[in-house]
């Protein structure tokens, strides 16, 4: 069962549709076509969906929740592709900020950066990946190919910032 969500807000000023645009896409919504949207009808998606309706409420606007499903076996195969589709989308972005990641402690090694205030702004980047992580996984519902990949290397960039936090302790007890 899936949640479709038809939303309908005055044309200006721009920053209420972008508001809402920007809630459903954190929760995970998928994009069905101008102000129509649809998450499946799981516990993880209503708060999102209840968020999006008080902000096109309060600007004014119109939100319409119904329920739905497929009309075939092959119509419900086909939405549950397009929302594993999007999941998969969001795996790859956070794949890339993974690698972004090990790239930036990389070039710290490199040039020997090993003060406590970097090891902190990377253990804060770790904590948004990890946060990231686990809102993907909540929203990716179906399962997308990517997800196994994506904790691997989750556990990865731990392990690469547990060895740059070694050797900045090192550095900073090492006598000159």
């Amino acid at each position: 069962m899936w949640l479709i969500l038809v939303i309908k807000l005055p044309a200006e000023p721009s920053r209420h549709r972008v508001a809402v645009w920007r809630e459903l896409r954190k929760a995970g919504a998928l994009s069905l076509g101008q102000g129509i949207w649809a998450v499946p009808e799981v516990p993880v998606f209503a708060d999102g969906v209840r968020r999006a309706l008080a902000l096109t409420e309060g600007a004014g606007g119109q939100g319409v929740t119904l329920q739905a499903s497929g009309r075939t076996a092959e119509d419900a195969a086909r939405f549950q592709e397009m929302f594993t589709a999007a999941r998969s989308e969001d795996w790859a972005e956070f794949l890339a900020d993974c690698g972004k990641f090990e790239e930036e402690i990389a070039k710290e090694i490199r040039i020997g950066k090993f003060t406590l205030a970097e090891l902190e702004e990377e253990e804060q980047s770790l904590e948004r990946l990890r946060r990231w992580h686990r809102d993907l996984t909540a929203r990716d519902v179906f399962g997308a190919p990517e997800a196994a990949e994506a904790a691997t290397r989750l556990k990865r960039c731990e392990a690469v910032c547990e060895d740059y936090a070694e050797r900045v302790f090192a550095a900073l007890h090492t006598t000159s």
